[in-house]
């Protein structure tokens, strides 16, 4: 791979909220970058990663997202429930007092951070060590694929403080680990180690240390690189699609993928 070139383009408010961004050819890594607040969340933090997703440039096949310091997210910043709240931002008070319409749209706002992760076009892993915390838990649920420190720890803290995880982790954490489970996670707000997560399925891997994360990184992106993107887009399709198909669904979408890569690999495809 050639060296990190940093995107130039809003590189220095993306920072300034909490996050840069390094492409490298067909690999991007984004990077939580505040580790002195142990990378709690802000609305800015969000916006530049929603814009990340929007700028990322197409040549990008995998993106990894990782976290500086000692936790990959501590989750909300908590100044966000104090009357004072964050300079620009609005508190939860104000929001609670606007409309339907407003609070709606600017959850759905906030939500647009979470959401490009699972692009079709794109695998993303995300690298967890210390604390995943709430919207810290969704950021990494949002991805395809977790790789974890053996010192990483989820909790979805939601519940306990009086709120739901509305941050677009729900249908991941149920897809990976069933209803029953997911329910008492986000109820009781309870830690999950990174043995639990290994086990259920939340992590694809657990590495010894916080430094071996990116060599790990590294080298699945490698093994999902060798393959031709488009094998791979069509493989994610029908891996995302298959929960809501019946078999007989399932097979005619593999039918239809396939029929396509034949005729793609024979140069006589659309």
């Amino acid at each position: 791979m050639t060296a990190p070139v940093p995107t130039p383009d809003h590189s220095a408010a993306w920072q300034e909220a909490g996050v840069r961004l390094d492409v490298e050819g067909e690999f991007a890594t984004v990077t939580l970058c505040h580790p002195g607040r142990r990378n709690a969340q802000t609305p800015a933090m969000w916006r530049a990663l929603a814009a990340i997703g929007r700028e990322l440039p197409a040549t990008v096949r995998v993106v990894v997202l990782r976290a500086e310091g000692v936790s990959f997210s501590a989750g909300l910043d908590r100044a966000m429930f104090t009357p004072e709240g964050i300079p620009g931002e609005p508190n939860f008070l104000s929001l609670a007092a606007s409309s339907d319409k407003e609070l709606d749209e600017a959850i759905a706002g906030y939500q647009e951070a979470f959401t490009w992760w699972r692009r079709p076009d794109l695998i993303s892993i995300a690298l967890v060590q210390g604390h995943a915390v709430g919207a810290g838990f969704q950021l990494a649920l949002s991805c395809d694929l977790r790789i974890c420190a053996e010192d990483a720890q989820f909790a979805m803290r939601e519940t306990s403080l009086g709120l739901v995880p509305d941050l677009t982790g729900t249908k991941p954490l149920t897809d990976l680990v069933g209803y029953a489970r997911a329910l008492e996670i986000c109820a009781t707000g309870r830690w999950v180690h990174a043995a639990e997560a290994a086990a259920t399925g939340l992590a694809n891997l657990v590495v010894p240390s916080a430094e071996q994360l990116d060599e790990a990184a590294r080298d699945l992106a490698a093994a999902l690189l060798a393959a031709p993107r488009a094998a791979v887009i069509e493989t994610k399709a029908l891996l995302a699609g298959a929960g809501d198909r019946s078999y007989e669904e399932q097979r005619a979408a593999e039918r239809g993928a396939q029929a396509r890569r034949l005729r793609d690999l024979a140069g006589i495809g659309d």
